[in-house]
């Protein structure tokens, strides 16, 4: 475990401190958990470009193409 000292504005820092509480665990976990949630939304972008650089339109097309005419599945309704 490494540790590093974050310096936070107070008003955020107040803040912070109030959603901690009312989720019920310490600030270190929180703000832990904060930067989880970006380095895994970052990573997740990272994963969709590398998939969309790879995609090739006319074979999405031809598969489109190939799909049965169906109904949507009940929820899968376009509104």
């Amino acid at each position: 475990m490494t540790n590093y000292a974050l310096r936070v504005p107070d008003s955020l820092f107040a803040y912070v401190r109030k959603v901690a509480e009312e989720d019920h665990v310490s600030m270190n976990q929180f703000f832990v958990m904060a930067i989880a949630e970006k380095v895994s939304a970052l990573k997740t972008e990272t994963y969709f470009r590398e998939r969309q650089s790879r995609g090739e339109p006319n074979a999405f097309d031809a598969w489109l193409k190939a799909s049965p005419e169906a109904e949507p599945m009940a929820g899968d309704e376009l509104t």
